[in-house]
């Protein structure tokens, strides 16, 4: 088990490589191996949180005792390889314990944000067709369970063997939910391994402090493959709970715990711009070891990007993390900066997802018919005449206008670029004319004196000037916030719907829901 020997072979199903004749498990590579080679007493977790003033930092051996046991329970009430277990859990070191454990005995866990309502947390239920849940309140309690329990050892699985499940939160309808396997772990690493050299070159050697930003409630959501990652490179997790008491709060954990590298949503730097514009309560703080930002999760508009680069003082990195090719709608190759199809050719790496939970005929119809030998990403972009990407919005999110293909995410960086808006989303609006015109429901910077008509005149110039008078760009409304799932992506399918007066549906992904209402209320007024 301290070696997965495998052989790669490209899987004619899904058109991704994947290894065979492979055991492995994900939690031993994570924490056993590590304090096998003496490495026992470095830190594995740093769990901060700025609101209830809790610190806490968890040695590997530490993480093992406490992983080890909760197996141990997870066995004593009939969990067993190939079971799901649903963790229903607040963003505290313990949900990272409870991921590790299933990993180790080989159960597939399927994490569940706290906030969601019974409907949508017993729905998920179903659909896994769990054993155990995990969740607060007492049926059993925590510490009984674990002074009762035994540790237990690794089991070893097969690389095709699931890890867990995904609920994704996505910008067009209800969440689809995706299977991936340890091996995409395996798989990811062993692409990564000729980038070390790249990687250090960014301040993050073995060792250094990697942090994601709110790490906890990444897991929760979108990226549970962070905490096992990070984990598996031997570098310590920084993890911080959502909510903050204001806008230097990052500045500070990073500071504090002399952090060499953060991932986070570009909706997180918003927040921050937004609230605090020159950065002012981050400039109390000393960030001489703080070397590269990675942003990712959505797309970053170049505002954002410039603004992270002038107030954080080091490369902020946008990533996508796939190599494409740009295809109109009849698999034809596009020229240099012709908005299109983004699409990677086949095979796809071992470190791709594979498959749909239980539907894998779904996963093939959406991600492999429409190109034949593509995957599609539904995204819809450029490539400049250097090669560099540039990925402005989803394929659902080009506004046809009067017979011209104009990206929303290009009208939204535009906007943004003016200095007096913070956040920014563009939608179709129906025009017996042109079919459709872009709308754009913008969110003012705090300390904008300006009125709105006076805004919306000179973003609407500025807009002509970046973009062209063919963007059709006149209206824009001015709202108090916009809706967002809770990965930081826009609903543009149901923003849509509701500028066009038709039926939505508010997804339980969204944050906060009552944002429809305000918006649909300025939309009245407005009119």
């Amino acid at each position: 088990m301290k070696e997965a020997h495998m052989r790669r072979y490209l899987s004619k199903k899904t058109g991704i490589f994947q290894f065979v004749e492979g055991m492995l498990n994900i939690c031993y590579n994570a924490i056993d191996r590590h304090i096998e080679n003496g490495k026992g007493d470095k830190i594995a977790i740093i769990y901060d949180s700025p609101v209830t003033n809790t610190k806490a930092a968890i040695t590997y051996k530490e993480v093992l005792e406490q992983v080890s046991k909760l197996a141990g329970v997870l066995v004593n009430h009939g969990v067993k390889k190939g079971d799901t277990v649903v963790i229903y859990m607040p963003m505290i070191p313990q949900a990272i314990y409870t991921m590790l454990a299933c990993a180790r005995i080989g159960a597939i866990h399927s994490l569940i944000f706290g906030g969601f309502a019974s409907k949508e947390l017993s729905s998920r239920i179903d659909h896994a067709k769990e054993t155990v849940p995990l969740a607060p309140g007492r049926d059993l309690d925590w510490d009984e369970e674990m002074a009762k329990a035994q540790s237990h050892d690794c089991v070893p699985v097969l690389s095709e063997h699931p890890l867990y499940i995904l609920y994704t939160s996505g910008t067009t309808g209800l969440p689809k939910v995706f299977t991936l396997l340890g091996i995409t772990l395996y798989g990811e690493i062993y692409v990564e391994v000729p980038k070390v050299v790249v990687t250090a070159s960014f301040g993050i050697e073995p060792g250094r402090r990697v942090e994601y930003i709110p790490l906890l409630e990444e897991a929760l959501r979108i990226g549970q493959h962070k905490p096992y990652k990070v984990l598996i490179y031997n570098r310590p997790n920084m993890g911080k709970p959502v909510g903050t008491p204001d806008a230097g709060a990052y500045f500070r954990v990073l500071a504090e715990h002399g952090v060499a590298a953060l991932f986070t949503a570009p909706t997180a730097i918003r927040a921050i711009r937004q609230q605090d514009p020159g950065a002012a309560l981050g400039k109390q703080y000393s960030l001489t070891r703080f070397k590269t930002l990675f942003v990712a999760g959505e797309r970053c508009d170049v505002e954002t990007l410039e603004w992270s680069k002038k107030v954080f003082r080091v490369p902020v990195l946008d990533h996508w993390w796939q190599t494409v090719m740009i295809l109109d709608d009849n698999m034809q190759k596009l020229k240099a900066r012709c908005l299109g199809n983004i699409v990677v050719k086949l095979p796809l790496p071992p470190g791709a997802f594979s498959g749909l939970w239980k539907n894998q005929e779904a996963f093939k119809h959406l991600y492999f018919e429409k190109f034949p030998g593509y995957y599609d990403t539904m995204d819809a972009g450029y490539m400049d005449e250097e090669g560099y990407l540039y990925v402005m919005s989803r394929v659902d999110d080009v506004i046809n206008v009067a017979g011209h293909r104009i990206s929303a995410g290009a009208i939204e960086e535009s906007v943004l670029s003016h200095g007096t808006v913070a956040d920014c989303a563009v939608v179709g609006k129906e025009d017996p004319l042109k079919g459709h015109v872009p709308l754009a429901l913008c969110v003012l910077r705090e300390g904008i004196n300006t009125t709105e008509e006076q805004v919306l005149e000179e973003i609407v110039n500025h807009v002509r000037q970046s973009i062209g008078p063919v963007a059709a760009f006149r209206n824009a409304v001015f709202v108090k916030q916009l809706p967002k799932t809770r990965s930081g992506k826009i609903p543009r399918s149901a923003l849509c719907a509701l500028v066009n007066g038709k039926p939505y549906k508010v997804t339980p992904t969204i944050e906060d829901p009552s944002i429809f209402r305000h918006i649909e209320e300025v939309l009245k007024q407005t009119s």
